[in-house]
């Protein structure tokens, strides 16, 4: 899915296996979970929920869907999720309409998407009549159309992410579709932190952005595009800032614009986390310099598995140092890889001295006087990775 360049021999390394790399957060549920466990792998986190979540028992719309199926019983309910299943029902209680859709969902037949929304059910005293061992709701459309839908009431706890042509099948196919809000997405109350997540997915200063929710990104396209941003955001996505969904109904809006995914096989945080782990530094390239192992990761460096943190003029030469590793770059190309430094020269001597600094192993990098500075490939590589 994501090609990576050869790796030199691996070493064993003595950090995280996300170290040196940022990972933007989308999400605004569970947020905290997430930006914890991509820490606890050595993770820089940048979180910017691209939206808000309406509280419960604030939400009109859930009210209104409790009264009407309280008042008129459907044949079939689908739960979709644990926390909005739990959601509806604590709002409900808060209502004064707890016992009442207690009693209104035991007369029905009551279908389950996973083990986390069945275990929900049976904590409500309920009993689920079926649950998808694929916890995929095309096995649950399949399903319900091979029984047959035809003049049949199906309440469906609508979970904020688009069910495409779920609905539409059952309507299609004759039947009768309820939907339950049990939460709405609502843009972010602050844009900041959005617009500044964006800002650094286009400056290439993010490795990856992890999305939770289809709503999250399509949020995020939309602001870029208010902001003018779309294709600065698409070409980023495409070709440099990984984005990992947690599964393939989140990655739709991605996938729209053509920009290939990355999902855990189980959708779940800790998957998406690990698989971070292993796309990450599987789209590294190991390099053997001056007897040492040099990996560039998104703000720093390992090397021999020690993480050096490097200030961002420093990785912008070591970047452009490495496009060719072991050729002679001048300074005047470098000069033009560094931000905003000017015509002065000068500029890219004094990274140079803060990048060796950093690396502390100055050998990394040879200056060749009169024409510029190389990485002091290992000659043994000269064949491999000689042609840049």
């Amino acid at each position: 899915m994501h090609g990576a360049p050869p790796l030199a021999e691996a070493a064993p390394s003595g950090s995280p296996p996300l170290a040196g790399f940022t990972v933007g957060v989308t999400a605004a549920r569970r947020a905290e979970e997430l930006g914890t466990l991509l820490r606890r792998r050595g993770a820089e986190v940048q979180h910017a929920p691209a939206l808000r979540i309406v509280p419960l028992p604030d939400d009109t719309e859930l009210l209104a869907a409790t009264k009407e199926l309280i008042a008129d019983a459907p044949d079939l309910v689908v739960a979709t999720t644990a926390i909005g299943f739990r959601g509806w029902i604590e709002a409900a209680d808060g209502w004064g309409l707890g016992e009442a859709l207690l009693e209104r969902l035991r007369g029905v037949r009551l279908l389950a998407r996973g083990p986390k929304v069945r275990g929900a059910i049976r904590a409500a005293g309920l009993t689920e009549e079926w649950s998808p061992a694929s916890e995929s709701m095309a096995e649950v459309l399949d399903r319900l159309l091979e029984e047959g839908v035809e003049g049949r009431r199906i309440a469906l706890q609508l979970h904020g992410e688009p069910l495409p042509g779920f609905v539409e099948a059952l309507r299609a196919a004759g039947g009768e579709v309820v939907g339950v809000p049990v939460y709405r997405w609502m843009p972010p109350e602050d844009i900041g932190p959005v617009d500044r997540l964006l800002d650094a997915a286009i400056a290439r200063s993010l490795d990856a952005i992890t999305f939770t929710s289809a709503p999250a990104a399509a949020s995020l396209l939309r602001r870029a595009e208010e902001r003018g941003l779309r294709e600065e955001l698409l070409a980023a996505l495409r070709h440099d800032v990984l984005p990992a969904c947690v599964g393939p109904v989140t990655a739709l809006p991605l996938e729209a614009h053509d920009i290939p995914t990355a999902q855990p096989e189980r959708f779940r945080l800790g998957p998406l986390v690990q698989l971070l782990c292993v796309e990450l530094p599987g789209r590294v390239r190991a390099l053997p310099v001056a007897g040492r192992r040099l990996e560039i990761r998104g703000h720093a460096v390992l090397v021999d598995g020690e993480l050096r943190p490097v200030p961002p003029a420093g990785m912008a030469l070591l970047r452009a140092l490495a496009r060719r590793p072991g050729w002679v770059v001048s300074r005047a190309d470098l000069l033009r890889a560094l931000p905003g430094a000017g015509r002065d020269e000068h500029a890219v001597e004094t990274a140079m001295a803060r990048l060796r600094t950093a690396l502390g192993a100055p050998k990394l990098i040879q200056t060749v006087v009169k024409r510029g500075y190389r990485l002091a490939l290992d000659p043994v590589a000269d064949t491999k990775y000689g042609d840049g």
